[in-house]
């Protein structure tokens, strides 16, 4: 058999890589359900975070859930039929309705159940749904009059080392955080919070968190000081943690966030994505990656750890401090400017839109010499900063292979020789 072969991929995988650069809206139920296969799951999470489009269309979805949620089954008043039925009744094609007999003692009807068929058996299609959509919201307002009162829910916490508190309370070996609550350890305590199927999260020393919400479509902690570590196994934009100075959004990914007395925060991604954001004003961070955040500015601009020190404090002068005597925005550019390898294009791409008019053009011509922009993608319409050409430029600069760690790119090299092999040998080559 001959395989053709397309820059060392073979025809299946350069299918599936199509089905996933397009967009994955039909597959947005099952995967917040969790019925699609892992592979399927991965390529749409690393999807989502690209496409705002359907972002937007899982965002309907989770709305969706939630406000299922909330319309309990409960029976309906018999006061709502006659009204129902003398509106049926009305209409110029309907039929007589045949009420069964009910009995006496408890009001239920009687008879063989071919006689107590529903009563949309005698109604056009379109009125039996009509008839169903006015079951449902009078069943949401019956629910929102019963006022009822919940057990708060709640996470399970282990004690790690020494004498975490919840509330003031200390935990022995394990203890449940409720909605509300506070989780504090001291300088020789630590603990975990298990979030059921959504992942875990490890409290380190001299750290205070709470628990602000817990449920199917959204799951939020608030860290006011100290250092925490997570895992998340969810789907993404599930798990939120809220900071003095922005929310951490995460997006299928490992990473640690730390927040000290002043407000300011440092995130540090090791796998997946996390996005940062105050109000307006977001960052996308990678793994491998760390992106520094201040009370009242937000989030920085995200950076590889592996760069320079120059690198980095100059661009946290840019980011933080632009009224520095001692550092004035644009020796700060420069360095940065200088200093920027192929991988830390992604930084640069930030700069576009966060540096003044005359400088964007600078960092322009620099991301030009690094990762060259696809085609279509041109200086005018990035200097204007077009949202379309910017994310084409984006997606070029996310799939480069400078965009990762050197012992990542050995890896897929590695990868990739191996599968060519297969495709010649399968060819006959």
């Amino acid at each position: 058999m001959v395989y053709r072969v397309l820059g060392g991929r073979d025809l299946s995988t350069v299918r599936r890589m199509k089905m996933f650069s397009n967009h994955v809206s039909k597959q947005l139920s099952a995967y917040w359900n969790g019925e699609l296969p892992s592979e399927n799951t991965r390529r749409t999470a690393e999807h989502l975070i690209r496409c705002t489009r359907c972002r937007l269309a899982f965002e309907e979805i989770k709305l969706g859930a939630k406000l299922a949620q909330h319309l309990p089954l409960i029976a309906a008043p018999d006061s709502i039929w006659p009204k129902i039925e003398t509106a049926l009744l009305q209409q110029p094609d309907a039929l007589p309705i045949d009420h069964p007999t009910r009995d006496a003692r408890v009001g239920t009807p009687v008879g063989r159940a071919s006689d107590r068929l529903p009563l949309a058996r005698y109604l056009k299609p379109g009125l039996a749904f009509a008839a169903g959509l006015a079951l449902l919201f009078l069943a949401g307002a019956f629910w929102l009059r019963l006022h009822r009162t919940e057990a708060r829910p709640s996470w399970e916490v282990a004690r790690l080392n020494g004498a975490p508190r919840i509330n003031s309370n200390r935990i022995d070996d394990t203890g449940k955080l409720a909605v509300g609550q506070w989780l504090e350890t001291d300088d020789t305590s630590r603990a975990r919070i298990d979030i059921g199927k959504v992942g875990q999260v490890e409290v380190d020393p001299n750290t205070r968190v709470r628990l602000i919400a817990t449920q199917p479509t959204e799951h939020r902690l608030e860290l006011a000081r100290g250092r925490m570590s997570a895992r998340i196994s969810a789907p993404p934009k599930l798990f939120f943690v809220n900071t003095p100075s922005a929310v951490a959004e995460d997006l299928g990914c490992a990473y640690t966030l730390e927040v000290d007395d002043a407000g300011n925060s440092l995130l540090r991604v090791t796998l997946g994505w996390v996005a940062l954001q105050l109000k307006d004003r977001e960052s996308l961070v990678p793994a491998g990656a760390a992106c520094a955040t201040r009370p009242g500015i937000g989030p920085g601009t995200p950076y590889f750890e592996d760069a320079s020190e120059l690198f980095r404090t100059a661009l946290a002068k840019l980011d933080f401090e632009p009224n520095d005597t001692q550092w004035s925005k644009v020796p700060a550019l420069d360095i940065v400017l200088h200093q920027a390898r192929p991988r830390d294009t992604m930084t640069l791409w930030y700069l576009l839109s966060r540096v003044d008019q005359n400088d964007r053009g600078r960092v322009y011509a620099r991301m030009v010499e690094l990762v060259p922009p696809p085609d279509g993608v041109t200086r005018d319409g990035v200097l204007r900063l077009d949202q379309e050409m910017l994310k084409r430029w984006r997606d070029r600069i996310d799939s480069d292979s400078h965009s990762l760690p050197e012992v990542m790119r050995d890896f897929l090299g590695t990868i990739r020789s191996g599968i060519r092999r297969h495709l010649n040998q399968a060819s006959g080559k």
